[in-house]
């Protein structure tokens, strides 16, 4: 995971806007944002791949095409400059964009078995009451011994799904 200093806590008047990036500009537009001084969040994940049979791991963004800035109101031009930013938007409920992608960055921090699920369908809303995302919640998308919960970042109708057992997750 990518993220520059202070990105986890709105201060002041930055506010979240969601960078849709060109394709596969992401680490680009934070290397630009991070030069000028912007707070970006770019949560990644690693991929293998083999080649020539060597297993080379990279890091790659867990939603491609979206970088995450916080802003202040004149800083949004000069990203948008950029030849990275195919278009700029803006959120409209800070705190539940802030607290989902909190979520998020937990689930790449405790380092399971994640991946991109970029349709959210509708579920059972749990808690997961055990193991390394205790707290978080989520919605069921599958069950079968172990589910698997969907973290939603909803403003742009992406969610990322991990493996749970079903013991550790909890209805609310």
């Amino acid at each position: 995971m990518e993220e520059t200093e202070a990105s986890s806590s709105l201060t002041g008047e930055h506010l979240w806007c969601v960078a849709h990036t060109r394709p596969r500009c992401e680490k680009k537009l934070v290397q630009y944002a991070q030069r000028e001084g912007f707070h970006t969040t770019l949560p990644c994940i690693d991929s293998v791949h083999k080649y020539r049979g060597k297993l080379v791991t990279f890091q790659k963004p867990l939603f491609p095409n979206y970088v995450f800035l916080q802003l202040l109101k004149h800083q949004r031009q000069k990203i948008c400059q950029s030849n990275y930013v195919a278009n700029l938007l803006d959120v409209p409920d800070q705190g539940e964009f802030q607290d989902q992608l909190k979520d998020i960055l937990a689930a790449v921090e405790a380092e399971v078995d994640i991946r991109l699920a970029p349709q959210i369908t509708i579920g059972t809303k749990v808690i997961i009451k055990g193991g390394p995302l205790s707290g978080l919640e989520g919605w069921v998308e599958k069950r079968e011994g172990i589910c698997t919960v969907l973290l939603r970042l909803d403003f742009i109708g992406q969610a990322a799904a991990v493996k749970v057992n079903a013991n550790d997750l909890e209805l609310i």
